[in-house]
């Protein structure tokens, strides 16, 4: 059997250790596999597709960049009629037609439990303004963790999100981004959300480097589940961080094997996640990544 894994980059722990787990797994099944990095390039993931076409592998597992962006790699695999599924993330099309299957969290969720943490640390009184440091522009997943957590705070009045920055699910983007809203804003920020914990990091480090202390004088939560940001709990300068597992190799890889066999997948299988904060964090450090 031949599997493609299309990775849309590498740039951060989540997404080495879900190429890590894909690698692992296709390794343990005996199964040969084809690997692709996007460099964070939608146009080069699509043309990645196309020339994983051409070695006509059994299935392609598709990490994709872009909700949008895909749609030209989905119709060529469908022409060739090669199935794939998604793995962490969606992108535009018919599920069950234009791609098998997607794999991933439920990242409204996400979203959702990070609005909860805040409302859990400051109540519904008090008047709170939230940073929000987004990820990747046009990503299912960061349009999902925006949607989740932004329509959670809405049924708090006393919560404000008084800016919104991009900061591509990277550290530095994150850190350069905040720096200018704590230049601007600094003063009346009581915590901050980022899209995924690059995001957080970043923001830390900017209000660290501004003479706050994150965590005290500013809440800081992500989504992630790194092990930078489980030590930072630790630390007391985040308060958490929600889990979304990069581990995908063992459930993509029975969903192939059903694929192979003939059998139909359900179109949504999904990655189960959790809060990690204080209370848990110390057990959690063993398997944090």
């Amino acid at each position: 059997m031949v599997v493609a894994f299309s990775q849309m980059e590498m740039n951060n722990a989540w997404r080495v250790a879900e190429t890590a787990s894909i690698r692992a797994e296709a390794q343990k099944r005996g199964i040969e596999l084809i690997y692709t990095d996007a460099q964070g390039d939608t146009a080069k993931q699509v043309s990645d597709v196309e020339d994983i076409i051409a070695r006509k592998p059994n299935v392609i597992l598709l990490a994709p960049r872009e909700y949008e962006g895909l749609a030209p790699a989905l119709a060529a695999a469908k022409k060739a009629n090669i199935p794939v599924i998604l793995i962490d993330r969606d992108a535009k099309g018919e599920p069950g037609v234009d791609y098998a299957s997607l794999i991933s969290a439920n990242f409204v969720w996400e979203g959702q439990q990070c609005a909860q943490v805040l409302v859990k640390r400051f109540g519904t009184s008090q008047p709170v303004n939230v940073v929000q440091v987004a990820g990747t522009p046009g990503s299912s997943v960061a349009i999902d963790r925006q949607k989740g957590f932004e329509d959670e705070l809405a049924k708090y009045p006393n919560f404000k999100i008084i800016s919104t920055q991009n900061g591509e699910f990277t550290r530095s983007i994150a850190q350069n981004v905040m720096t200018n809203v704590v230049q601007s804003q600094g003063a009346n920020i009581n915590a901050v959300y980022g899209h995924d914990d690059e995001c957080a990091i970043g923001a830390i480090q900017a209000l660290k480097a501004a003479g706050y202390k994150p965590g005290i004088d500013i809440a800081v939560v992500g989504v992630g589940g790194f092990k930078d940001a489980a030590l930072l709990i630790q630390q007391n300068e985040m308060d958490a961080t929600v889990l979304c597992s990069p581990f995908f190799g063992p459930t993509s890889f029975d969903a192939v094997e059903k694929l192979v066999k003939g059998e139909k997948l359900p179109t949504y299988i999904q990655n189960p996640g959790r809060v990690i904060d204080k209370s848990n964090v110390d057990a959690y450090m063993p398997d944090a990544f």
